[in-house]
């Protein structure tokens, strides 16, 4: 069931984490400031520093457990997908919200489906 293999999540990582930072301005809702922007982008910060230091094929720093890693990618991602209500933004304009709510229960899938262990781990682990 866990088809994604790490080193296709840590690209789309970064793929995110940079998506989450331009949403503002790509989705058109940069000007209203607030909660429906800055979330975004900080979620966005925290989703390329915390994958910098995961123990994965794109992690340099390797600190961090995949499972981990993962939990903190739900955390953020029902946080992104409920802000909209949690931050009272949910009754603005769709161009506002739904990139909220899309991206999060995205990113929520992409977890789903992500293997846990980086392949090289997972081979340590079957041969100790």
């Amino acid at each position: 069931m866990r088809f994604i293999p790490t080193k296709v999540h840590g690209v789309l990582d970064y793929v995110v984490g940079v998506a989450l930072i331009a949403a503002p301005w790509l989705f058109g809702f940069a000007g209203m400031g607030g909660a429906p922007v800055v979330i975004p982008i900080v979620l966005g910060v925290g989703l390329i520093v915390y994958s910098l230091f995961t123990k994965y094929e794109w992690g340099p720093f390797g600190l961090i457990p995949m499972p981990v890693h993962l939990v903190f990618d739900i955390v953020a991602s029902l946080f992104l997908a409920l802000s909209p209500w949690l931050f009272g933004f949910a009754g603005e304009a769709l161009n506002v919200w739904l990139p909220h709510v899309v991206v999060g229960a995205a990113v929520i899938v992409v977890v789903l489906f992500s293997q846990p262990q980086p392949q090289s781990a997972r081979g340590r682990a079957a041969t100790a």
